[in-house]
């Protein structure tokens, strides 16, 4: 089985080569970083680390670099693909654990949950209380809305198998960070099946963040994608 890690990247020079070195040797086949027009010097130090990268002629958002990333992904011959954040805020070292249940053929899509994961994986990690509580809410209003059995629907590392990428029509999605929960709304909508482990999580100065009027933005998003899942059960438009 082919496993091939994407990390999605803007401006991750300062946590790129930490998160590359965490990812178990041989776990993976491949690893593709999708640079969105970074205004640091992450391409270079991912070429320099051996990356595979692919680069955006402009800024086409997170969404989008997602997107990029897949068509590569599934054009390489993926089995599972692995979306992981370059920013170190997740544990690479737990790959194997995330994949395990795909290659078994008993799960589609596997998240990392740092709400699973009890405080290690939130507040004792460092997760602002904003984030924390925004987090539970919306990953309960997702659960009743989308049934996938999960404790968190935002977590930047997470497994799908091929037939995920090839089953929904994600080239129809958000270009903004609301395509993480677009993907997930149309797992549901074609009734795959979703999964777990527990994940520890770093909160630190250097790691990616969304400031407070995109997270607002994006929870608002969110609740919209519910709202035409519950109400309509089809895929986002």
């Amino acid at each position: 089985m082919k496993i091939i890690v994407v990390m999605p990247a803007y401006n991750a020079a300062r946590t790129i080569e930490k998160t590359y070195r965490d990812i178990p040797a041989g776990s993976v086949s491949d690893i593709v970083l999708g640079d969105d027009c970074s205004t640091d010097n992450t391409v270079e130090i991912a070429r320099r680390l051996g990356l595979r990268v692919l680069k955006t002629e402009q800024n086409v958002g997170y969404g989008g670099n997602q997107k990029m990333l897949y068509r590569e992904a599934l054009a390489r011959g993926a089995d599972v693909i692995v979306m992981l954040h370059p920013d170190w805020q997740y544990d690479a070292t737990k790959i194997p654990e995330l994949v395990a249940p795909i290659l078994r053929g008993e799960k589609d899509l596997m998240m990392g949950s740092r709400l699973l994961g009890g405080k290690d994986g939130t507040l004792a990690g460092g997760m602002p209380l904003y984030k924390y509580i925004s987090n539970r809410f919306l990953s309960f209003v997702e659960e009743r809305s989308f049934g996938l059995h999960l404790s968190e629907y935002h977590s930047g590392f997470r497994a799908y198998s091929r037939r995920v990428l090839t089953s929904i029509p994600f080239e129809r999605f958000s270009n903004d960070f609301v395509f993480d929960t677009e993907v997930l709304s149309g797992v549901a909508a074609v009734g795959l099946f979703a999964g777990e482990i527990a994940v520890p999580c770093r909160y630190f100065p250097e790691a990616s963040e969304i400031n407070f009027r995109r997270s607002l933005i994006y929870g608002l998003a969110t609740l919209w994608v519910c709202v035409k899942h519950f109400f309509r059960k089809q895929l986002p438009a």
